[in-house]
């Protein structure tokens, strides 16, 4: 006879409490408490560790010494994008969870991804579309693979059945709220299911080493669904962002317990899938016939690529009482601090001019070094005087009006240089770290930012 047992879950942090609270102990969020039933069973037979006896491994302490050190850890997942996200390629054993909003083409790139493997065994786990569709999204690709595997299953009991008797080398689950386990009562995709199916994939992929990727659904605030002990348990955490009326897809890291945070991966969506984008600093400049005003290049550094993107500005008068302060891509609040620093330490009347900012392509930066981009930008809309789309600028403004230096100074002159700039903008606190290296491009180095204006506007 199973037993049942009724604990309350936090949605936002993943605590469990055994009765009902208004405020979480651990986030102190309110009203985030959810109630899930909780079967026991005698024999918890759709639980990958008891249902696979015959692989169970009997743990025993070791030193650092005796730990032979493996040297290629990783293995190349087909997609170069991918595996720059990743820290270099896929990790054995890693759970990896990607999440993204409906449309935006999660399960295109993690069935290309899968049809690049030719070499592997991939079994690919879906809960919301049919074989056929699958298959047709398949054909849309143009690419097959002879070790690929579809399966189209939600329980967790089934699904370890048929990887113990195929072995896969990946696993590609679509989706994880799609999946339940005959070990809760509650319906699929609510906090106790995706809890205790992620646990058993993290088991399954921890003692047969052997890498899940998992496709999660994002909430309305842009946060992936599930509670929050969801994040903490996977080794990977992937975000793929983008406008789904716009061609970039842009796959961002927010976790990665084996490599950096701060890769960026760039596709643009075809009808024949997901292309590479090599080069993206060419998709994040437009081009145009003539120069206009409100134009500007900042060089920015997005993990350890260097991107050149296209800053628009449009300032005018305000119309309706308070001035308009509306960034696209780029923080309001810092925004709002450029703006201070032109009215009080330039003297450009901007506290009463309507601002709107983009950063071109979709891309959100947060690079301090685009800094003087964005108020070149803005005085030239102002002032309506174009500037030349041979000028590229990268340094950092403070509160009274001088550059500062950036970091990784030389990548940034390389990849302007390398675009065809003829010449870049940047702090003399820079010139240091540039050294004696000689490049076509010429290099301008200004302490205070009314002396870029001085030498752009006269």
């Amino acid at each position: 006879m199973a037993k049942s047992k009724t604990v309350f879950y936090c949605q936002s942090c993943g605590y469990e409490s055994a009765k009902w609270l208004g405020k979480c102990p651990a986030c102190n969020s309110w009203n985030t408490f959810a109630e899930e039933v909780i079967t026991k069973q005698g024999s918890a037979k759709n639980e990958w560790r008891q249902e696979s006896s015959s692989k169970q491994r009997q743990s025993k302490a070791r030193t650092l010494d005796e730990i032979e050190t493996a040297h290629d850890i990783r293995w190349n997942s087909g997609d170069q994008e991918l595996n720059r996200v990743l820290g270099g390629g896929v990790v054995p054993g890693s759970l990896i969870l990607i999440g993204g909003e409906p449309g935006i083409g999660k399960s295109t790139l993690m069935l290309q991804a899968g049809l690049r493997l030719k070499e592997q065994k991939v079994l690919y786990v879906s809960g919301e579309e049919s074989e056929q569709q699958i298959k047709m999204r398949a054909e849309r690709l143009n690419d097959s693979s002879p070790g690929f595997f579809i399966l189209t299953e939600t329980n967790t009991k089934n699904i370890f059945q048929v990887t113990e008797s195929l072995s896969p080398s990946v696993v590609i689950i679509d989706s994880i709220q799609t999946l339940y386990s005959s070990q809760m009562e509650s319906a699929a995709g609510s906090i106790g299911q995706v809890r205790q199916c992620a646990g058993e994939l993290m088991r399954f992929a921890k003692e047969t080493n052997t890498p899940v990727f998992l496709i999660g659904h994002i909430t309305k605030d842009g946060m992936l669904a599930g509670p929050k002990v969801l994040e903490h348990m996977v080794d990977t955490v992937l975000q793929f962002e983008g406008d789904r009326h716009l061609a970039y897809r842009i796959l961002r890291t927010t976790k990665n317990r084996f490599g950096s945070t701060s890769e960026i991966g760039i596709y643009e969506m075809l009808g024949t899938g997901l292309r590479e984008v090599t080069n993206p600093s060419e998709i994040l400049i437009s081009q145009k016939d003539s120069n206009l005003s409100g134009i500007t290049i900042g060089a920015t550094i997005e993990g350890n690529r260097p991107l050149l993107i296209e800053i628009q500005s449009l300032v005018s008068p305000a119309s309706y009482g308070t001035p308009q302060r509306t960034p696209t891509g780029f923080d309001q609040k810092r925004l709002n601090m450029l703006l201070a620093v032109l009215e009080k330490r330039c003297g450009f009347r901007m506290g009463v001019q309507d601002v709107f900012l983009n950063m071109a392509g979709g891309i959100r930066v947060e690079d301090p070094a685009i800094d003087l981009a964005v108020c070149i930008s803005l005085i030239s809309s102002l002032e309506e005087i174009p500037v030349s789309d041979k000028f590229c600028f990268a340094a950092e403004v403070g509160l009274g009006g001088e550059l500062r230096a950036v970091n990784r100074i030389e990548q940034r002159i390389s990849e302007a240089e390398k675009l065809g700039f003829g010449e870049i903008y940047i702090s003399k606190y820079n010139q240091k770290a540039i050294g004696a290296v000689k490049s076509k491009i010429q290099v301008k180095a200004f302490g205070k930012l009314t002396e870029v204006f001085e030498d752009l506007f006269g």
